[in-house]
């Protein structure tokens, strides 16, 4: 098939693509990618150990907080009234062990959070919950690790176990959204299991689908002190060479039960996130942008490199236009504040 305008082909003088670029009016009445406050869900940290609000060593610019203090609802109401309506929740506990015992735990970080915000605030906020371990063992491991002929490895099935306890006790404490981010094969169906079975059928799951062995991690891993104390991830979370292999993992998570899928980092997998949408077009996605992409653009900022607003913006306008319909940045605000003038 040639391409070509109806009684002209290329270049007719009558076909001026400039006449609809002339003014911000225009350019905004034909663009073909918006990005809007409610696309964005916010991460925020809650920290069991601390008796009020610090800035974060490893992020700076994000603010880590108790589970149950008033800078959490102001945070929270600052976004609500900036139209950014979705949350995530990663807690850090007052203290490890092998099986992450404070990560099910009524009286656990997350769990203490959320019964405090929908206590101040109410339902209005959505608020997802991180399920994983990593931050709660004292191995750094997304699951159990046992040892095997081959040395120590992560036992996937008595992990799911964990992440069941975990599920019910984040829904019970008044979690929207379940996100599981360890990446155990047949976790999306263990978690929906517990949930139904426990009377949770309402509380949806976000996926962590295609989470790859990234090197963008890094400052994420020094504020929840969640570093692999052995080994690395790479058994279980993606290889970063592989494109095709997210979609057999998305068709999985779908089948047992995803509400929402994701891709993990975001900025240099916006291949992954176009395929995605291309061939599963039906189910929301998520793109992560991650705490090293976060960094990346604040640094330079502060160096004077870059504008920072007009680059957030762009970089966020690329990731919608890759075909994600959520976007989950510590930037989320930030970009709120601009996107309202």
């Amino acid at each position: 098939m040639v391409l070509g305008f109806p009684g002209g082909g290329w270049g007719f003088p009558r076909v001026r693509p400039r006449r609809l670029r002339f003014s911000g009016a225009i350019r905004d009445l034909v663009a073909e990618t918006s990005v809007e406050p409610s696309h964005l869900m916010l991460p925020f940290f809650v920290d069991e150990r601390l008796a009020r609000p610090v800035p974060s060593n490893a992020l700076p610019g994000v603010i880590v907080y108790p589970p149950e203090h008033e800078g959490l609802v102001q945070l929270v109401n600052r976004a609500l009234d900036n139209k950014v309506k979705s949350f995530l929740v990663f807690g850090i506990p007052n203290r490890k062990d092998s099986e992450a015992s404070r990560a099910w735990s009524k009286d656990g970080p997350v769990q203490r959070a959320l019964r405090y915000l929908r206590r101040e605030i109410g339902w209005e906020p959505l608020i997802a919950t991180d399920l994983c371990i990593c931050g709660y063992t004292d191995h750094g491991h997304c699951g159990v690790p046992r040892d095997t002929r081959r040395g120590k490895a992560i036992d996937n099935d008595s992990t799911l176990g964990i992440y069941r306890k975990i599920a019910v006790s984040q829904a019970e404490a008044g979690s929207d959204l379940i996100a599981p981010s360890g990446m155990m094969d047949g976790q999306v169906a263990a978690i929906r299991e517990a949930l139904d079975s426990e009377g949770y059928s309402d509380v949806g799951i976000l996926a962590y689908t295609a989470k790859y062995a990234s090197s963008f991690y890094g400052p994420f891993r020094g504020v929840m002190d969640s570093a692999p104390r052995f080994g690395d991830r790479r058994s279980y979370q993606m290889d970063p060479r592989n494109k095709y292999e997210a979609l057999k993992e998305a068709m999985l998570d779908v089948q047992e039960g995803a509400d929402i899928i994701m891709v993990k980092p975001a900025l240099a997998y916006l291949d992954v996130i176009s395929i995605l949408k291309q061939h599963i077009p039906w189910v929301p996605l998520a793109a992560y942008s991650v705490s090293g992409e976060y960094l990346m653009i604040e640094a330079a900022a502060e160096k004077g490199y870059i504008d920072r607003d007009s680059i957030l913006l762009e970089i966020l306008g690329s990731i919608r236009r890759a075909g994600a319909d959520i976007i989950i940045t510590y930037h989320a605000l930030t970009a709120a504040e601009i996107l309202n003038g």
